[in-house]
């Protein structure tokens, strides 16, 4: 697999992860959504808000386009319909970006500033690339587990589950 490929598979994997997680967080009552578990970021609301708030820093450093939220913890949307509504646009964006990059431009480098200092990075993209799509991962493991003590049970988001799925020919 080239490393395009490879990038390409974790945008797609990213937008069917966040599906699914937020099929099952539909689910939950206002209360459970908003109540603060314990979590980094409070709340399953908390932390899908971050989720979207961080995919747009990354995806304005990656792509110069974009809005880029100045604080990690804020809150993007108020209410879970707009919340989901956004964060389906941003995964077409980040699906149509990760589509586009080819090995030449992944061999690249970027600058950007950290939110939290204003010191210029600059560093190769694939590390970044590697490094967002961990960090997705990461949060939406915190939101199954957030989900599994509200109500028992979360979506499975195994990366083979998704790549079995996606290899399944069409009906």
């Amino acid at each position: 697999m080239t490393p395009a490929a490879h990038f390409r598979m974790f945008g797609h994997y990213n937008s069917w992860a966040n599906n699914r997680l937020y099929d099952a967080t539909a689910r939950l009552s206002t209360e459970q959504y908003r109540s603060d578990r314990g979590a980094f970021f409070k709340s399953v609301h908390g932390t899908l808000n971050h989720l979207l708030v961080t995919d747009r820093i990354w995806m304005q450093r990656f792509t110069g386009e974009g809005d880029a939220p100045n604080r990690l913890d804020a809150i993007l949307f108020e209410t879970f319909d707009e919340l989901r509504a956004a964060r389906q646009a941003e995964d077409r964006r980040i699906v149509g970006f990760v589509d586009g990059l080819d090995d030449g431009r992944i061999a690249e480098t970027i600058k950007y500033r950290r939110v939290s200092s204003p010191e210029e990075i600059e560093q190769p993209l694939a590390p970044a690339l590697a490094h967002w799509f961990n960090h997705q991962a990461h949060h939406r493991g915190q939101v199954h587990a957030l989900l599994t003590g509200l109500v028992g049970k979360a979506p499975e988001l195994d990366l083979l589950m998704f790549q079995r799925q996606s290899a399944k020919p069409s009906a």
